[in-house]
């Protein structure tokens, strides 16, 4: 927990990015809030939290006396999700300024591969 943004925030994007790479697999057992808490060295209420915010987005679901699961699809909603947001955040951005500087579509593609390469 390391940046400005509410630390249930952060769980919730911890699980979240453990479900996208594949770590979180779709029907498997996510850590229980008091194990989220001990880990992170916080409050169990702001594990449940984050754990929470994921339950009402359908991320997660809870089976009575046993856990929270990852739901089915949840994979896929999320990188969706994400999808989206990448393109208001960075994309959107990027045309814009491109544009300012007069930079067209196939140069901005050279550039974008130029950068690929550098991986």
């Amino acid at each position: 927990m390391d940046d400005d943004r509410p630390i249930f925030v952060q769980i919730a994007e911890l699980i979240e990015n453990s479900i996208i790479d594949g770590t979180l697999a779709e029907e498997t057992q996510v850590p229980s809030t008091n194990e989220l808490a001990a880990f992170h060295r916080i409050n169990p209420a702001t594990a449940a939290k984050g754990i929470n915010r994921l339950v009402d987005d359908g991320i997660l679901y809870k089976r009575r006396g046993i856990g929270m699961f990852v739901a089915t699809g949840a994979r896929e909603t999320l990188r969706e999700r994400r999808r989206l947001d990448f393109s208001t955040q960075y994309v959107r951005p990027l045309i814009e300024e491109a544009r300012k500087l007069g930079i067209g579509t196939d140069e901005l593609k050279k550039l974008i591969e130029t950068w690929e390469d550098v991986r």
